[in-house]
């Protein structure tokens, strides 16, 4: 189903071709987020995501690239994770060639115009202030703080303002310099396409990336003796929170207990949480949980957006199905729905070019590995009862527990006594 070439420069490249799609997808991925910046320089990363587009020498100005975008009628963004920066294209495969040669240009070739710099640094200011009035959003990024604190892990991808504030064109072309290299980078393609001419395509458009040594991250260090609470204050007619356990990496086999466990417990409508949260207490709108893992730490996340007055109620709930995980065997039906519903959600996720291009490769920029959606289903359904409850043991301790709430309340007290298992 797909195919993955080194090229002499150590740029990779992965192929999955859809001889029936009516579209084509190139995303270029590189291993350069937030873990791997300094303090000084926190939210460069994504920073110099918003500067690729700000003009090259080719396209000088920014109406020149997007513009051309628009001309080939396509769709193309860019995000910054913490562990890697990415950037993609969908057009129709006429226009693949032009695609390609448009991604690598701004990937490779920016100007970074010193006016231009300044002028982004105004819409990313905006860009936090917008995440920073958004509790559900916000709410996420309190957490991975209070989880991880002063490492780059804990630190917010998109910086602190004041650092926005200092950037400078030397930052952002020695962070440029020393992460955009071909060994950091992978280009997928994935669609309708001549494999022999895009393969041509891609060395000769990237041609003239970098080959410097890729830059290196700090590893994660974790440490945690007891329950830890955050509590922001904020008049807000809804709580939002997030509960969460500290667990392992992605290169951890118990990753597919666990992401059957975060179903049956928060993962679909008839999941657990949603059940009790939504449906019994009518206490929430949202309430889910998911396995959140990276290269080296990982944890798995509840989050809600509650009553306000229900906050103390619906804790006791999550803990005591947490409990529950690792007292009993989950049934046979609750096993075979979590199944069922990862699964199906897997295969429709993958029904275009570019959810196809993230899944591929998002693993490969991560683990430096793939393995097919089939061999996923196959993993996910080898899952049995005894594993969750191993994996849920295992993790599931005092020490581990984590709750971060943004809500109209000052003392954290009242939560830390209930944040027990």
């Amino acid at each position: 189903m797909f195919k993955k070439i080194t090229l002499e420069n150590g740029l990779r490249l992965i192929l999955i071709s859809q001889k029936e799609s009516l579209s084509t997808a190139i995303l270029v991925l590189v291993e350069a987020g937030s873990k791997y910046e300094v303090k000084e320089i926190n939210g460069i990363s994504h920073f110099l995501e918003h500067m690729c587009f700000k003009g090259t020498k080719r396209r000088p100005k920014p109406m020149d690239i997007w513009s051309e975008l628009d001309n080939m009628g396509g769709i193309s963004n860019a995000f910054t994770s913490f562990e890697y920066t990415g950037y993609y294209a969908k057009v129709r495969p006429n226009h693949l060639e032009n695609a390609l040669d448009l991604l690598s240009d701004i990937y490779i070739n920016q100007l970074f115009d010193p006016g231009e710099i300044e002028r982004e640094k105004g819409v990313i200011i905006e860009e936090i202030n917008m995440t920073n009035d958004d509790p559900p959003r916000k709410v996420w990024d309190e957490f991975i703080n209070l989880l991880y604190g002063d490492q780059p892990a804990g630190w917010d991808i998109a910086g602190p303002k004041e650092n926005i504030k200092k950037m400078t064109r030397e930052d952002l072309i020695k962070y440029h310099d020393a992460n955009y290299v071909a060994e950091s980078t992978l280009v997928v393609i994935a669609g309708k396409f001549d494999e022999l001419k895009i393969i041509e395509d891609v060395k000769k458009y990237f041609a003239n990336i970098s080959r410097n040594l890729k830059a290196g991250k700090v590893k994660v260090a974790e440490h945690q003796e007891k329950p830890e609470v955050r509590v922001i204050f904020k008049e807000t007619d809804q709580t939002h929170l997030i509960m969460g356990i500290r667990a392992f990496d992605i290169f951890d086999e118990r990753k597919y207990a666990l992401e059957v466990l975060a179903d049956i417990l928060g993962g679909g409508f008839s999941s657990r949480l949603f059940q009790k949260i939504r449906v019994q207490m009518s206490a929430a709108y949202y309430v889910g949980s998911d396995a959140s893992l990276f290269t080296d730490h990982g944890f798995l996340g509840i989050s809600a957006g509650l009553d306000n007055q229900k906050v103390d109620d619906v804790l006791r709930v999550i803990l005591e199905e947490l409990e529950r995980l690792v007292r009993e065997l989950v049934t046979e039906e609750e096993l075979k729905r979590a199944k069922e519903h990862l699964t199906g959600q897997l295969i429709l996720s993958l029904e275009t070019s570019n959810q196809l291009a993230g899944f591929f490769g998002s693993q490969e920029i991560l683990e430096h590995k793939i393995i097919t959606p089939e061999e996923l289903v196959a993993k996910i359904q080898a899952v049995t009862s005894e594993q969750i409850k191993e994996v849920a043991k295992e993790i599931m301790e005092n020490k581990n527990l984590n709750l971060a709430l943004i809500g109209p309340f000052k003392e954290k007290e009242r939560f830390e006594k209930i944040l027990k298992l």
